[in-house]
């Protein structure tokens, strides 16, 4: 009796051996398509291949996204696609990414940032602005808004508020080379643009002298006849 159940028992542990190893396998992390699409892409983005990062995310978008939405990998993709289009120039296709990224994540400053870049670069400087600003509104530590903000100012001609904005970088990160470098581009502007100021208010005021002068001299209506003989009669 005793060995029919030792016998009995040595069934269930083989039976249980033949069963566990299926179950942990199934435990594991499923295949998901998304998820290879895009861990590639990242892959052949620290590559530099723009392209074909683009296009593996492409298809990790096209596929079932409901495993990626989970985690930030659905976030990235949109970052990672859009930060690939500007590496090559496609602007266009890079607003359309970030917009559609936007749409699911409105609060991501990185998505922000980008699209003011973006901007930026198609010369939009406005919208640019708005961009950047929204970027530091959600993230008021973000050093990079602040640099590509300072940036956009300074292609505007607008030196004094960028260098307060590259000032406001620094206060994030103190040292950063780019704010610097930046804050002393700015400086060099304004001294630039100060004897220039003075040349044009000069040349204005020559003008303006010249043109009083020419008014005086040939333009100034004369008396009439009538005023001048009845002058003479008083006379």
């Amino acid at each position: 009796m005793k060995f029919r159940q030792f016998m009995y028992i040595l069934a269930i542990i083989a039976l249980i051996a033949l069963i566990v190893p299926p179950v942990f396998a199934a435990g594991e992390e499923p295949t998901d398509e998304a998820t290879l699409y895009y861990n590639r892409g990242v892959v052949l983005l620290n590559g530099h291949e723009y392209q074909g990062a683009v296009d593996l995310f492409d298809q990790a978008l096209a596929s079932n996204t409901t495993l990626i939405s989970m985690s930030d990998a659905l976030l990235y993709t949109y970052r990672n696609k859009g930060y690939a289009q500007i590496q090559l120039g496609k602007y266009d296709d890079a607003l359309q990414t970030l917009g559609q990224g936007l749409a699911l994540y409105p609060r991501d400053p990185m998505l922000w940032n980008n699209k003011g870049y973006v901007y930026q670069k198609l010369r939009n400087y406005p919208d640019a602005l708005a961009a950047y600003d929204t970027a530091i509104r959600l993230d008021n530590t973000f050093t990079t808004s602040f640099i590509n903000k300072g940036d956009t100012l300074f292609l505007m001609g607008r030196y004094q508020e960028a260098a307060d904005t590259y000032n406001a970088a620094l206060a994030t990160d103190s040292g950063n080379k780019d704010a610097t470098v930046g804050l002393a581009a700015t400086r060099q502007a304004t001294a630039a643009a100060i004897p220039t100021t003075m040349i044009v208010i000069v040349i204005l005021v020559i003008i303006v002298a010249g043109g009083a002068v020419w008014y005086i001299k040939y333009k100034k209506p004369a008396r009439k006849p009538e005023e001048k003989r009845s002058r003479g009669k008083k006379e």
